[in-house]
């Protein structure tokens, strides 16, 4: 199976663009979207989702999510481009619900980039198409391609998947992304250093904290 260079196909996107299209970006957290900002902000008319309730425990979601309202106003490519930020219900029994770790608890000692980190995506991914499609915008992305911990084919699968399924309604077109390359992750790292920026140790979910915690 060929692999799809999904940097490739953004800038393609990118180069057609008319006008200014509306993106809702979902993200995770202020450093992975920072990047993804300063890249794309120029290009559509953002607003950010920080739709997350894999965050485990909640005391760390609250500590992402107020970064990326604290970075926000502070961050040139985000004011200058008026950058909204979206913030929906958490509640962590939708993401156990939606990896089905009840019925397969096995999936609980999966290493990262496996079929509940898959789960994980589509399930974010679905919420952020729902309300991208809601509320009239053109395009759906996330930052999650950002990290080389993500798998960013699953990622663009899932997305892409959505998209499609859905076209019939007229909703909106999955933006492909892998972030993390061209150097989007290192400039990720140096926006956070200028920034001061909390960055986890941690992919979020309490499966993720408990490998760190044991290694």
């Amino acid at each position: 199976m060929q692999k799809i260079n999904y940097q490739a196909e953004l800038e393609k996107i990118i180069k057609g663009l008319n006008g200014k299209p509306k993106l809702l970006l979902h993200a995770c957290c202020g450093p992975c979207s920072s990047y993804v900002m300063e890249y794309l902000a120029s290009v559509f008319d953002i607003t950010v989702l920080y739709y997350n309730p894999n965050i485990y425990p909640q005391d760390e979601y609250q500590r992402r999510l107020k970064e990326l309202k604290d970075f926000l106003p502070r961050f040139p490519p985000a004011v200058e481009n008026k950058v909204r930020l979206v913030e929906m219900n958490y509640d962590p029994q939708e993401f156990y619900d939606a990896i089905k770790i009840q019925e397969e608890p096995e999936l609980a000692k999966e290493a990262e980039k496996g079929e509940r980190c898959r789960r994980c995506y589509r399930f974010r991914l679905k919420k952020s198409y729902e309300y991208a499609l809601k509320n009239n915008f053109d395009y759906f992305c996330t930052s999650l391609s950002i990290s080389p911990f993500k798998d960013s084919a699953k990622i663009n699968s899932e997305g892409e998947k959505l998209a499609q399924e859905n076209a019939g309604a007229g909703g909106p077109k999955w933006l492909y992304s892998d972030f993390k390359k061209k150097g989007g992750f290192l400039r990720s790292l140096k926006i956070s250093e200028e920034y001061g920026l909390y960055r986890q140790q941690y992919c979020g979910c309490v499966y993720s904290y408990n490998t760190r915690q044991q290694k």
